[in-house]
């Protein structure tokens, strides 16, 4: 805790232009409340679908493995296949869209297992540890990092990012 893993998350979508959206897994989180829920609107007489934060471009899934593997797997689809279908009526996800995620050490308590099903979607993955005593101190006195986030300006759109990305793919 405290090693800047959100405000790197909140940096980058940022600096691309991207929608960000931080989801706390904890272990009563219910798919719904990350895919979204439909409602009933009295007035049309019909259900109106409200998205959940994973309609985002930029998703920092916190502590993922502190959710139960049900609410976990609410991720997989969203992740390989760009889209979330509830009630049978397939939403597609902004574009860009991608997955940041932290995990706690499988030896905690309170923590699930991540499925291979979801390890695979992710490229990377990184090990953070504790910063040194000189880092540290320099974080704790430094400027409040909310605020250096808050005056950031995007250095690209969305849109610049999914033409890069196409680039990319003709490489």
């Amino acid at each position: 805790p405290g090693v800047g893993k959100t405000t790197l998350a909140h940096v980058l979508a940022k600096t691309l232009g991207l929608d960000f959206q931080r989801i706390q897994f904890t272990s009563d989180l219910l798919p719904s409340d990350i895919l979204g829920i439909s409602v009933y609107d009295r007035d049309s007489a019909s259900f109106k679908f409200h998205p959940g934060p994973v309609f985002s471009q930029l998703i920092l899934a916190d502590e993922v493995n502190r959710a139960t593997p049900k609410a976990q797997s609410a991720l997989l689809e969203a992740m390989e296949e760009q889209q979330v279908t509830l009630e049978g009526v397939t939403h597609a996800l902004p574009q860009p869209f991608f997955v940041i995620a932290t995990q706690n050490p499988v030896n905690q308590i309170g923590t699930f297992p991540l499925p291979e099903s979801q390890l695979d979607r992710f490229l990377m993955r990184i090990q953070l540890g504790y910063p040194d005593a000189h880092a540290e101190r320099n974080l704790l006195s430094g400027v409040e990092r909310r605020e250096i986030v808050a005056k950031l300006a995007p250095q690209m759109a969305a849109a610049e990012l999914l033409a890069l990305q196409q680039q990319v793919k003709q490489v």
